[in-house]
């Protein structure tokens, strides 16, 4: 299933999983600024604008674990589906160094567009998907960058993001993966309590067994890396989810 905001994949498969690309790619609709946020195409290439290796990971794990999985359809710098509609961060006009000129002048009216047409049609695509199973469980799939620009090299394999209103799977998750060898982050690169945001708007508000992942996008930059690391997740993720008894 596939929409100018979202696509779907296998709606109907019959895990509890549901997994989640919030920042699939970097595609900006025609009636956005005729397709060009303005910005160079190595920008609109780095993490600014999606998630490197996300969508690939996000669409190898489903198959594994036969999940169905939902991924945006539009570039963060349009706007960002992972921020609550109030989110000042919601439309970016400078993100790591890079001044967006499409989004500099961008208005009230500019912004109630984009919502419109982009993130309500995904947030709403990403409630129904959430409701369709009784014992739905969300999976968050995000990457990021080894390095911000002037910022000291970033060490995690793995980043296990969570809020401290729900840390039924997030925790065991962190030990698990660790217990595999690899570098984890606990909520680290980033906290993951955000007010509005995706986990917080399907899964917290609806008591939802929840997980976000974030890998460090030059481990999953290409197929290879993605299938890689969709084989070692699907054990874990399933594992955690049927010892949580949740």
């Amino acid at each position: 299933m596939n929409d100018d905001a979202f696509t779907i994949i296998g709606e109907n498969r019959p895990s509890r999983w549901l997994l989640t690309c919030d920042h699939a790619t970097n595609r900006v609709p025609d009636w956005v600024n005729g397709g060009d946020l303005g910005i160079a195409p190595e920008d609109m290439a780095r993490h600014i604008a999606f998630d490197v290796g996300a969508a690939g990971l996000t669409l190898a794990l489903a198959e594994r674990i036969d999940a169905p999985a939902i991924l945006s359809d539009f570039s963060r710098l349009v706007i960002d589906p992972n921020r609550g509609e109030d989110d000042p961060t919601l439309l970016m006009r400078l993100y790591d160094g890079t001044i967006i000129p499409a989004n500099r002048h961008a208005d009230a009216a500019e912004r109630e567009t984009r919502l419109d047409r982009l993130y309500r049609p995904y947030h709403r695509a990403y409630a129904a998907l959430a409701a369709h199973h009784p014992a739905r469980a969300i999976c968050a799939i995000h990457s990021f960058t080894p390095q911000l620009r002037g910022r000291s090299l970033r060490p995690w394999e793995v980043g296990i993001l969570y809020s401290w209103k729900d840390e039924r799977l997030a925790l065991p998750m962190i030990e698990a993966c660790r217990a595999e060898g690899w570098v984890t982050g606990n909520n680290q690169p980033y906290n993951g309590h955000l007010d509005g945001d995706s986990i917080d708007e399907h899964a917290l508000r609806h008591n939802r067994p929840n997980l976000l992942i974030e890998l460090r996008n030059d481990l999953i930059a290409d197929a290879a890396g993605q299938q890689k690391w969709a084989d070692r997740l699907a054990p874990v993720i399933e594992r955690v989810l049927a010892d949580s008894g949740v």
